[in-house]
């Protein structure tokens, strides 16, 4: 199976890119201080994914599960302060949040999948 096969990675990479186009929108301070924060957060969601793949252990594959998740919350976190500061409407605030508490619940089904194939 390829990283592209996972669904977590996908919904995960195109979160990234919608995060990433709302904060190319943002004025120079906002985009350079909680803008990067944001996007950082937000790719490394899939980037985490990747890598524990790409590792074909099922420790460490978990391991940078947990650490997706953790981009996650991080991600949720910069979202809520961009709300907060008025960088991003009430609107785009709940699609871009509903999408984070969907994709929150993806990994664990993957680290419970690729537990039951532990072969390494």
């Amino acid at each position: 199976m390829d990283v592209d096969d996972l669904a977590v990675y996908r919904r995960s990479l195109k979160l990234a890119e919608e995060i990433w186009a709302e904060v190319e929108e943002w004025p120079s301070f906002a985009k350079h201080s909680i803008g990067e924060q944001l996007v950082q957060a937000a790719d490394s969601i899939a980037a985490n994914i990747s890598e524990g793949h790409g590792r074909y252990h099922f420790g460490e594959n978990r391991q940078f599960c947990y650490d997706a998740r953790g981009s996650l919350q991080e991600t949720i976190t910069w979202l809520q302060k961009a709300k907060m500061r008025g960088l991003i409407t009430d609107e785009r605030y709940e699609e871009l949040s509903d999408e984070l508490t969907e994709i929150r619940k993806m990994p664990n089904g993957y680290v419970r999948s690729i537990g039951k194939n532990r072969s390494s």
